[in-house]
């Protein structure tokens, strides 16, 4: 695995198509026989289609974004996603996070992109029809019956039965997607649908597998892995990606996260034929990441608790989320979490409206917790021995 194996766009290096630069025929969305989804994408199709032929536009371009199009449309962000899924599915355009939808071309393999979830359902549901050994003719069950075998949501599962219509596997005999009504209509694709052996991995799994070789080649137990922006650019993928890929690490515990300058060590080698792990026994004393942030909402909610028990009634009048970030200095996201947890514990309801807010409904009790260190340095941990 070598810097260069994939290619990583920048966005400032793309040109991004405009709504206003599309002068080709707008899809009828009135007189359809499927979903406003693959009515669009198939427009889109044809249009990227007609418009690299004439050279309007061209490969790594960028299409308009999503509200542009949904806007130009008349249709929801929703409808748009959908279509651009289809699309996406269709080998047209590749989506990448913090740079948009990027038209490519046929040879054009080098961008790792995540693999769809409806292309996944789709093979789960070629898989499920072979196995169910449904015949020509016979209804499939509703598409909330199949998301539930396949364990996939609704929504990306009527996406993908709609795609198997398009293609001439399924038949649909209503004209709005409803959640019955699929009939199989073809099984030409039974011996190449699900090859043995396939792996269908979505890019976090392929950057997890990579992170493991990282890790082989470049690590032993007790060190240190990269920051997250640096390891994005070794691997050529998205923060966001690395930091998924990171976390199955740790499920799998290969990795121990810690916060600060500690950060995340490599405590089982991912290849290892042992049992060998690190033992350093600062281990036995640090708290986990998620115990860390865990302290971190508990110490807001206990400062929270503290303030009802001292200054308010039941049936009282919390200050908004708002005025709370600013006395604790606390951004708004950890005061309404803390909310939530009170409000689960039964000390506050929430209403609405002219007159609505935040209100006690319950005297909380104080008290201190103990929790374990957040850091240690290794070189201290000795002293705790004894």
């Amino acid at each position: 695995m070598t810097d260069n194996d994939f290619i990583l766009p920048q966005k400032s290096d793309l040109i991004q198509i405009k709504t206003s630069d599309i002068d080709f025929p707008m899809p009828d969305l009135k007189n359809i026989t499927e979903s406003k989804a693959v009515a669009i994408a198939k427009w889109l199709i044809d249009w990227l289609k007609s418009d690299l032929e004439s050279g309007k536009i061209s490969v790594n371009n960028l299409l308009p974004s999503k509200a542009s199009l949904a806007y130009f449309l008349g249709v929801s962000v929703g409808t748009i996603q959908n279509a651009v899924r289809y699309v996406e599915d269709s080998g047209f355009v590749c989506s990448k996070q913090c740079i948009g939808t990027m038209l490519i071309g046929e040879s054009d393999r080098g961008v790792r992109k995540l693999t769809s979830k409806r292309e996944t359902a789709i093979k789960d549901i070629k898989n499920l029809i072979i196995e169910k050994s449904f015949k020509i003719g016979q209804n499939l069950p509703s598409s909330r019956v199949i998301a539930s075998t396949i364990g996939c949501s609704a929504n990306t599962t009527r996406l993908a039965l709609e795609y198997l219509c398009t293609i001439g596997i399924l038949e649909h005999k209503f004209k709005n997607s409803k959640d019955a009504g699929w009939v199989l209509k073809s099984l030409d694709f039974k011996k190449s649908a699900m090859p043995e052996n396939t792996q269908h991995k979505t890019l976090v799994a392929k950057v997890e597998n990579d992170l493991k070789m990282y890790i082989e080649s470049n690590l032993k137990l007790g060190e240190k892995m990269p920051a997250h922006a640096e390891l994005s650019a070794i691997l050529k993928v998205s923060i966001k990606t690395i930091h998924d890929a990171l976390k199955l690490l740790i499920d799998d515990g290969i990795l121990l996260p810690r916060r600060g300058r500690y950060g995340t060590t490599v405590i089982k080698m991912p290849y290892s034929k042992g049992n060998e792990t690190s033992a350093k026994f600062e281990r036995s004393i640090f708290a986990s990441a998620q115990d860390t942030a865990f302290y971190y909402y508990e110490k807001t909610q206990n400062h929270i608790k503290k303030m009802i028990s001292e200054n308010y009634e039941i049936g009282s009048k919390l200050p908004s989320i708002e005025e709370l970030s600013k006395q604790m200095d606390l951004s708004p996201n950890t005061i309404r979490k803390a909310f939530q947890n009170l409000a689960k514990e039964g000390y506050l309801a929430f209403s609405r409206g002219r007159y609505g807010g935040t209100f006690v409904i319950d005297i909380p009790e104080t008290g201190e917790e103990t929790f374990k260190w957040l850091a240690v340095n290794p070189q201290y941990a000795e002293i705790y021995k004894n």
